[in-house]
């Protein structure tokens, strides 16, 4: 895969974008995103090419069939990136949903499991 495609997320449909943030919680938010896309489950997708507006970025995204956030916390910074895109019909993880307390939670295999266990019940 090029760099270009993989960017531009060459064949998912399912499209994931994770808040990525500074946060231990935007931590786990960046690694559950990259467990789903090796699983299968979608495609992890360039939320700052979405601020940017990145003309192919932005392409892909209004034609994913689902698009999934998972937002580090209360804030929602990834679905807000997307609202301000034009990007409305998301569905979100939040990890602080899931007990997952900022500041407090490091990353770990198992609450990075947990996550990704949400996000795949969340799209079904």
């Amino acid at each position: 895969m090029s760099n270009s495609e993989a960017c531009e997320g060459a064949s998912a449909v399912r499209l994931i974008f994770a808040c990525s943030g500074a946060a231990d919680v935007g931590q786990i938010a960046d690694l559950a995103a990259r467990k789903l896309t090796r699983d299968g489950v979608g495609g992890m997708f360039c939320l700052a090419g979405v601020g940017g507006r990145v003309e192919p970025i932005m392409k892909k995204t209004a034609s994913a069939s689902r698009i999934l956030v998972i937002d580090g916390c209360p804030l929602d910074c990834a679905k807000h990136c997307l609202q301000q895109a034009g990007v409305s019909d998301v569905e979100q993880v939040r990890v602080t949903d899931l007990g997952m307390e900022k500041g407090a939670s490091p990353a770990t295999d198992e609450r990075v499991a947990d996550v990704a266990a949400a996000a795949t019940r969340t799209l079904g």
